[in-house]
């Protein structure tokens, strides 16, 4: 089926031209595009906007040269933001609304970025996060990326990633096989990145850095993190600015390199995050506070903190926030060479939706209309059209559960307005802080953001009932190796990193997989990765996929437990148990599913 959907898509892509998609140029060949997204960095984040604490002198070049879009919303969080990014669409109408539980998998119809990229000549490369799916057909090189360096889950030391990593010296997946690197995460991103443009500078490329730092757990050298920490900075906020300085570091290192190949003038650099700041920011606490403190705090008079409490451009809100903070992210955009002339703000309304439509628009790329995009080309106002773009009206919301629910944790936009929740309005221009709800004032404006909002949820609901399921049993990954980050379960009952397996939370959950071919197969069970070399206790393995139930005995020291069966095609539930007497039962938290070659 993808296969004939791959067929009918790239014909498409050649027939048909996106609407008004030339930019004005007399250069032959089409622009080089690299998109950096860090994760976790807020607008806040960075000494360009006016914190005065973190030291980003590279990212503050950028920003000089750049056109920056102030006004940039993505999803409250990681794998929606990123599902947006590469598709156009908002992101539950690719299936992704969540960063676990199965919902962080993105529908296998999707056009991605790199596919388009691909099918107009483009050499494609992706280099760090991608947490929209682990297994075939959901991966990156499955979804349009011809190079691939990269961690699993949503960051080094969940539980897809490669056991005990810990950002440095780790083993990551390059095209699905497991390879050691040397260095830290981030380093070895850029580095990768780098080689790919070296390698491929005589061609068109598009190169995705998406880094996993900032992203907790706040791991760095002492060198990044130390400054801040004498300069009276908390100890995780400043590993945070540690890392977002590494990060700008390696920026400084990307932007050296592209100059000296000769590639800088004819690059699209386009530096982004995910979602408001996880720990650039901390509104100070009674318990933090002197008794003292706490007095003047509550006749509303200004205080003095001992130490940094971080900096978020005034917003309210930080990452998973459906207020500003957790959704306004930072977003430059350089093009020289007379492309675009930078150093100036776009402050109309833009989000992670119009990526797509406008590079390409800025690269003359053929896309086809069937794709039905959410998002808009942003070149009017990239070219100085003050007036273009103005009455737009977007949605975000952070839902974080098995099927969202109508109004939650959102946020209607317009330039002017914010309707959250449906029963908070803020008129945005005159409180950016968003502390005064005047909804009773504006009953018109609501009721026209609400029937938005509205019209909006009835084109997404087919989805929330939908699977995307995981591919086994095909000839581009056999065996498949599923992990409890991906379990349709509650939310407390999902190990979605390595430090949680560890504790062996008594939990369980169900997968939906797809099986590719039918066939006689092995499904193993483990509690931890095979390179683990970690015993089951001895009891009973129970699994049942689609109608079929089965179960055999654990021995003592048994390090996994196989099943063999057979098969038919299709999609399929999944759920195993280890049963260890005395009432307790948990999931297998690792499953290899392996098809046995037709004889």
């Amino acid at each position: 089926m993808r296969a004939i959907f791959q067929l009918v898509t790239c014909t498409l892509l050649l027939l048909v031209t996106f609407t008004d998609c030339r930019a004005d140029s007399t250069d032959t060949r089409k622009p080089n595009v690299v998109l950096v997204i860090t994760d976790d960095q807020g607008y806040g984040d960075i000494a360009a906007h006016g914190n005065k604490m973190i030291q980003t002198p590279n990212l503050d070049q950028l920003y000089r040269q750049s056109l920056h879009l102030t006004n940039f919303h993505v999803d409250p969080t990681c794998a929606p933001t990123r599902s947006a990014l590469m598709t156009g669409h908002y992101s539950t109408r690719t299936g992704v609304w969540h960063t676990i539980m199965g919902r962080s998998l993105m529908n296998t119809n999707e056009v991605t970025l790199a596919e388009v990229m691909q099918s107009n000549g483009y050499k494609t490369g992706m280099f760090g996060k991608w947490h929209l799916g682990d297994n075939y057909p959901l991966r990156p090189q499955d979804q349009g990326f011809e190079t691939v360096v990269q961690h699993g889950g949503g960051g080094v030391t969940q539980t897809p990633d490669y056991w005990q990593n810990d950002y440095f010296d780790d083993t990551y997946l390059r095209n699905g096989k497991p390879e050691k690197f040397k260095g830290y995460c981030t380093d070895v991103w850029f580095q990768e990145a780098l080689n790919f443009i070296e390698t491929n500078k005589s061609e068109p490329f598009f190169a995705y850095i998406s880094t996993n730092a900032p992203h907790s757990p706040y791991l760095v050298d002492p060198k990044y993190s130390a400054p801040y920490e004498r300069k009276g900075v908390s100890k995780q906020m400043a590993a945070f600015y540690g890392m977002i300085t590494n990060i700008d570091e390696n920026m400084g290192l990307l932007e050296r390199r592209l100059k000296d190949w000769g590639l800088d003038e004819n690059t699209i650099l386009i530096f982004m995050t995910d979602n408001g700041t996880a720990a650039g920011f901390k509104r100070p606490q009674p318990e933090d506070l002197s008794k003292k403190q706490q007095r003047r705090l509550s006749k509303g008079k200004p205080i003095v903190l001992e130490s940094w409490p971080g900096f978020n451009a005034g917003m309210r809100g930080t990452k998973g926030s459906e207020y500003d903070g957790g959704h306004r992210v930072p977003c430059f955009i350089r093009w020289p060479a007379g492309k675009l002339d930078g150093g100036r703000d776009i402050t109309q309304l833009s989000a992670h939706i119009d990526i797509l439509p406008t590079l390409a628009e800025l690269c003359h790329l053929t896309i086809s209309s069937e794709l039905k995009l959410d998002g808009t080309s942003l070149v009017p106002i990239l070219k100085g059209k003050k007036d273009a773009l103005r009455n737009r009206t977007l949605i975000v919301h952070s839902q974080r559960i098995e099927t969202p629910e109508k109004w939650r944790k959102s946020s209607v936009m317009t330039e002017r307005w914010r309707l959250v929740n449906q029963t908070e309005l803020y008129d945005i221009q005159h409180d950016p802080g968003q502390t005064k709800n005047i909804a009773s004032e504006f009953p018109g404006v609501v009721k026209y953001l609400s029937a938005e909002y509205e019209k909006w949820w009835e084109s997404l609901k087919p989805r929330f009932t939908e699977y995307v399921a995981i591919g086994v049993g095909s000839r581009f990954e056999n065996p498949a190796h599923l992990t409890c980050h991906d379990w349709h379960a509650p939310i407390q009952q999902v190990p979605w990193n390595h430090q949680q397996i560890a504790k062996n939370p008594i939990a369980n959950g169900f997968w939906i997989v797809n099986v590719e071919a039918p066939g006689t197969y092995e499904i193993t069970l483990r509690c931890r990765p095979e390179s683990a070399h970690h015993p089951l206790k001895k009891g009973v393995a129970r699994i049942q996929i689609g109608d079929q139930k089965l179960q055999q005995d654990i021995d003592e020291g048994d390090l996994s437990t196989t099943f063999t069966l057979d098969l038919t095609k299709g999609q399929k539930k999944l759920q195993t148990w280890l049963d260890e007497g005395n009432g307790v039962s948990r999931g297998a938290f690792f499953v290899e599913i392996f098809r046995k070659e037709t004889p």
